[in-house]
C-alpha cells in the first residue's frame, strides 16, 4: 500500500512543490502532507485507510460534510443531462435568484468558477464604475491570487512568510493601499490622503485568512461611512464567511450593506465556484450590458449549479445554523476548559460554523501583527500530535477551521479527548512556556 510520503515524492516530480495549492504542502507545520482517498460525513480517510475527523472541510466549502447523499444525487442527475454547455440554463437563474433572496444586498449575481475570479472582477468592476484606480485592502486579508491584491496578504502567503508575490509588477502594487484590519484611524488617514483616487475598499468582514479574527465594534460601520462620504465602493469578500457564519453571511450578522459581495465555497456544494453580486446599477456595468469585461466558459456550469442549489436548500431549513452553532460552541467551550486546566495560553474565536485558535498570551487578538506574534512552534507541535490522534485541523496557524452539520456530539467528544491527551503531554514534556 503506497504511503503519503511516497505519493508526495512522486508528486514533486510532476507538480510544482508537489501540490496544486501551496498551503497543502504543510510548509507551515513541517512534515509531509497527507494524501486522502475519500471522505464521508465528518471524516477523511488517507491512502492507507486511517480516518481523521476533518475540520478543514475543503477550506469551508463542505458545510454538509463529505459526500452528503442529497448533493451527490443532485450532481449525478445533472451529469446525466450533460457536463457543460457553455450556454445558458434555467438552473443558473434559480441559483442566482436563491442567493439574492438569502442575501438581499445582492440584487444581481454573476456566477464564476473561483473566489479569485470573483475578487478580480469585483475590483475591475469597482474601477470601471468609479473611474478610479486605487484599491484599499487590509494586512493579512487574502482575496485570491489577484495581482492587485497580493500585497500584504495573509493565509498561504503568511504561512511562507512572503509579504508579496514575485511576478506582480510594481506599477500594479502601487495602486493597492494596505492598512491594519480593525484600525479605522488608518483607513481614515488613507482616505484623507487618497480619497478621490480610491475606487474600492475590499475586506473580509470576518478575517478568515489570518486565523479567525472578528471585526471590532464600529469597524465595518466606519468603512461603510467612509466609502459613502468619498464615493468609493465597499466590497465584502465573503468567499469564506458567506453562508458559513449565517444564512445571510457576515453582512447579515453585522447589519452592514456592502455595494458588492464576493462568494464561493458553499454555493458550489463542494465543486469549484465563485460569484459576484451587488447593487444593480453597478452589476449592470458588466459585459454584455456594460463595458467591464468578464467571461468564463464553465461559469454557471450545470454540475456546480446543481450541487449549489441542493446545498442552499438544506442550509435554508429552519434550525440549521442554530444546531451548527451549538456544535461549534461545544467544541470551543471544551477546548477553553482544557487549556484553563492545563494553564496554557490559548486564544479562540468562533462564529457560526467557523473557528480559529492560536497559542497566545494576548488578552484579545484583532489584527495580523498579533496573529504573527502567536506561538507558531507550539501550534506545529499541537497540530501534529492531534493529527496522530486522528484529528485534522488546518495545517497553518493563519488558516481558519470549519464545522459541518455532519459533526456531532461523538466527533466533538473524541476531539476533546484527544486534545486533553495532547495538552497533558505538552505540559509533561515542558513544551508549553509558563
Amino acid at each position: 500500500m503506497i504511503s503519503s510520503h511516497e505519493l508526495f515524492s512522486k508528486a514533486k516530480q510532476f507538480i510544482p512543490g508537489g501540490v496544486n495549492s501551496p498551503v497543502r504542502a504543510f510548509n507551515a507545520v513541517g512534515g509531509d502532507p497527507i494524501f486522502f482517498s475519500h471522505g464521508k460525513g465528518a471524516y477523511l480517510f488517507d491512502v492507507q485507510g486511517k480516518s481523521y475527523i476533518d475540520y478543514v472541510g475543503s477550506w469551508g466549502a463542505l458545510i454538509l460534510g463529505h459526500a452528503p447523499e442529497k448533493i451527490v444525487l443532485a450532481v449525478e442527475e445533472a451529469a446525466k443531462r450533460g457536463l457543460s454547455f457553455g450556454a445558458p440554463t434555467s438552473a443558473e437563474i434559480d441559483l442566482a435568484e436563491k442567493i439574492s433572496s438569502l442575501m438581499p444586498n445582492l440584487a444581481k449575481v454573476r456566477l464564476m468558477n473561483s473566489g479569485t475570479e470573483a475578487t478580480m472582477t469585483a475590483i475591475r468592476l469597482a474601477r470601471g464604475f468609479t473611474g478610479r484606480d486605487k484599491i484599499l485592502k487590509f494586512n493579512g486579508c487574502y482575496h485570491g491570487h489577484v495581482d492587485a491584491l497580493l500585497v500584504k496578504a495573509g493565509s498561504g502567503l503568511a504561512s511562507f512568510g512572503i509579504p508579496d508575490s514575485a511576478g506582480v509588477p510594481q506599477v500594479v502594487a502601487q495602486q493597492t493601499l494596505s492598512v491594519d484590519f480593525n484600525n479605522l484611524e488608518q483607513v481614515t488617514q488613507m482616505f484623507m490622503h487618497y480619497g478621490k483616487e480610491i475606487a474600492a475598499v475590499i475586506v473580509e468582514p470576518i478575517a478568515a485568512n489570518m486565523n479567525c479574527i472578528l471585526p471590532l465594534s464600529g469597524f465595518l460601520e466606519g468603512l461603510r461611512e467612509l466609502c459613502d462620504y468619498y464615493g468609493s465602493i465597499l466590497i465584502f469578500d465573503e468567499v469564506i464567511s458567506g453562508f458559513r457564519v449565517a444564512l445571510g453571511g457576515a453582512q447579515d450578522i453585522y447589519q452592514i450593506k456592502p455595494d458588492l459581495t464576493t462568494l464561493g465555497k458553499i454555493i458550489g456544494g463542494g465543486l469549484p465556484v465563485g460569484a459576484l453580486g451587488g447593487r444593480a446599477e453597478i452589476m449592470d456595468c458588466l459585459a454584455p450590458e456594460g463595458n467591464v469585461y468578464q467571461a468564463g466558459t464553465l461559469s454557471g456550469n450545470p454540475i456546480t449549479v446543481a450541487a449549489g442549489l441542493a446545498t442552499l436548500e438544506v442550509i435554508s431549513q429552519a434550525g440549521f445554523y442554530s444546531e451548527l452553532n451549538l456544535i461549534n460552541e461545544k467544541l470551543i467551550s471544551g477546548l477553553l476548559e482544557l487549556v484553563k486546566d492545563a494553564n496554557i495560553n490559548f486564544q479562540v474565536h468562533h462564529v457560526g460554523g467557523l473557528f480559529g485558535f492560536l497559542f497566545s498570551k494576548e488578552a484579545e487578538i484583532y489584527n495580523y501583527q498579533q496573529v504573527k506574534l502567536a506561538n507558531q512552534l507550539l501550534f506545529k507541535e499541537f497540530f501534529h500530535r492531534m493529527l496522530a490522534e486522528g484529528i485534522y485541523f488546518s495545517p497553518s496557524a493563519f488558516e481558519s477551521n470549519f464545522i459541518s452539520n455532519a459533526h456531532g456530539i461523538q466527533e466533538i467528544e473524541f476531539t476533546l479527548a484527544a486534545a486533553e491527551k495532547v495538552f497533558s503531554k505538552l505540559k509533561k514534556q515542558n513544551l508549553v512556556p509558563t
